[in-house]
């Protein structure tokens, strides 16, 4: 294949990817946010730019690459990715909720101390 087939194969990549993700920041703010009538318009702008990301992902140079892709080792190097990440988020789950209650521990014994230092009034 020559360079222009490769610059739009590698444009077309970058543009489900940018499309998956922002779908993907759509939803999140979904279910993050408490407004409802927001919640559904992000919710179904999710849903549209998904959509539209497998309709551009499925195109037959697309699937052509796709399935040279998957002839290679790319796909283990893809789970090594993921697993890493995965194990990261679980990482940063633990390390969060545990280090909450020593910080509000802390900060009961520094408002004890306060408190300990200001004078008795009757």
């Amino acid at each position: 294949m020559d360079s222009k087939t490769w610059i739009e194969i590698v444009a077309n990549f970058i543009v489900v990817a940018g499309l998956i993700s922002y779908g993907f920041t759509l939803f999140a703010e979904y279910h993050s946010t408490g407004r409802w009538a927001k919640n559904v318009t992000r919710l179904l702008a999710g849903i549209g730019l998904l959509a539209l990301a497998v309709a551009l992902l499925l195109t037959p140079r697309n699937a052509m690459v796709i399935l040279q892709v998957a002839q290679t080792n790319a796909s283990r190097v893809f789970l090594v990715i993921s697993s890493g990440l995965l194990l990261a988020a679980i990482a940063a789950y633990g390390i969060i909720n545990y280090s909450k209650p020593a910080r509000l521990w802390h900060e009961r014994r520094i408002g004890k101390e306060l408190r300990r230092e200001l004078p008795k009034i009757p």
